[in-house]
């Protein structure tokens, strides 16, 4: 028997051993220029079949489709090559998964186009894929405005570098004494100096009540060596930087009008807490309110979660947590933030989290990270994981409680209340001592409490 015939017998084995539970199953493996169906064999004389990317192909695809009865359609995700496909199948009526292409990767046999169409097209009729979470039409919509806000943002910060290194060149210290060169003081001064202003005391006077730095620090710092070619520099910067806040400020527009077509929820309660608006590239509109009428809750009122936090969960994840989650556990493993401990033989072979690439993980990452410094009860709790462990798994750790939080805020519909950081640690004090007196009383001992002097 050759090594041929041992693979089919083996595949002939693997095939007899499950049950096939959808007949009506194909597989696409999805490439930049053309794609690879297949269909059961009792389907189609062809069962595979290659199209063309282009739009006309692509409808001839799913004709094909129709006429071999196929109901439902697995395929891999691939850059972002499947969107047309994965948007005009859904149009003509196709259940579509979009499978993680490292779950499927082990294909049997030589490795090709047409091997891991009909791989796919197996474990869907077996029902052995699960399809990758992505959020309805509505959501996409918004997280594509939210996307671009993103890159925009990050495009921005070019410019700003730009800006930095034409003043450093001319010796103009403007950065060190002012804490964002961006801001209402950094951006009047620098359109002075373009306007021709030099006088020290002149442009220091233009300073914000809110700056710590006196006038003549920052006249001290505007005494440099004004060339034309930098201040050339200087100029293209800061027109370069103002297009990205016009373009900005033009994605809030579409983010807004998306916000409005959102389904409102009814058992709004307008939230009695103050705006926490982010302190970097805040949106143009009442991002705050907004979110409180499609979500039903007042997100920010979590301590870390700013505005941008929660427009990007309701972005990425829509209102809907609870019907996608069935429980919280799912939620934060979806997320890659829960603990993912490695067994075998019983021993453990790795502690530690999946490596997950998730926006929402990143930024509640990011928000724990800022509870490092808060008086908040998250803040006590962030902080007495770091004394215990090390600072990136005390992040994770409270980037895991944040998405329970979010989790549950969002399932029952009321507002986060916190506790403060006094009434956390007398909390875990108390739990502290109790689990040392039941450890006492094990041992056959009494845990006597002694009051420290006073001071």
């Amino acid at each position: 028997m050759t090594n041929r015939d041992a693979k089919q017998r083996r595949q002939r084995n693997f095939k007899q051993m499950l049950t096939v539970i959808n007949t009506n199953a194909a597989g696409i493996d999805i490439g930049a220029k053309e794609h690879y169906v297949a269909v059961a064999p009792d389907r189609d004389e062809q069962p595979v079949r290659r199209f063309s990317a282009f739009t006309q192909d692509l409808h001839k695809l799913a004709q094909w489709l129709k006429q071999c009865g196929v109901t439902s359609v697995a395929m891999e995700s691939t850059g972002v090559y499947w969107i047309p496909l994965y948007q005009l199948l859904q149009d003509y009526g196709f259940t579509v998964k979009l499978v993680n292409a490292r779950h499927v990767k082990h294909v049997p046999g030589r490795k090709s186009d047409v091997q891991d169409c009909q791989w796919l097209q197996q474990l869907e009729s077996f029902g052995l894929l699960t399809a990758s979470f992505r959020p309805e039409a509505q959501i996409c919509v918004l997280r594509s405005y939210m996307r671009q806000r993103e890159q925009l943002i990050r495009s921005a910060a070019r410019p700003v570098q730009q800006m930095q290194k034409a003043l450093a060149e001319m010796n103009l210290k403007l950065q060190h004494v002012l804490s964002d060169i961006t801001g209402v003081t950094g951006m009047a001064i620098i359109r002075a100096i373009l306007r021709g202003e030099r006088e020290p005391l002149k442009l220091a006077a233009l300073k914000d009540r809110r700056i710590k730095s006196d006038a003549s620090t920052i006249a001290k710092s505007l005494e440099g060596d004004y060339r034309a070619e930098h201040l050339f520099v200087l100029r293209q910067a800061l027109e370069l930087y103002d297009y990205y806040q016009q373009q900005i400020v033009e994605c809030d527009e579409q983010i807004y009008q998306e916000m409005k077509r959102l389904e409102s929820n009814s058992e709004v309660v307008p939230s009695a807490g103050p705006r926490k608006r982010s302190c970097h590239n805040p949106f143009h509109f009442n991002a705050q309110s907004e979110l409180q009428r499609v979500l039903g809750v007042d997100l920010t009122r979590i301590n870390g979660i700013s505005e941008a936090t929660a427009q990007l969960i309701l972005s990425e994840l829509g209102p809907k947590l609870v019907t996608t989650w069935p429980s919280e556990a799912q939620f934060a493993s979806w997320l890659g933030l829960c603990p993912n401990n490695e067994i075998s033989g019983g021993k453990v072979l790795r502690r530690g989290t999946r490596k997950v690439v998730n926006r929402v993980a990143n930024a509640l990452r990011m928000c724990a990270e800022s509870l490092l410094q808060s008086k908040s009860a998250l803040g006590a709790y962030a902080r007495r994981l770091r004394s215990r462990r090390d600072t990136r798994i005390a992040i994770t750790a409270t980037a895991h409680k944040l998405a329970r939080l979010v989790y549950r805020t969002l399932k029952y519909g009321e507002e986060y209340m916190d506790q403060g950081q006094q009434l956390y640690e007398q909390k875990y004090q108390a739990a502290v001592l109790k689990s040392l007196n039941r450890t006492a009383q094990k041992l056959g001992y009494e845990l006597v409490i002694r009051q420290p002097p006073p001071t």
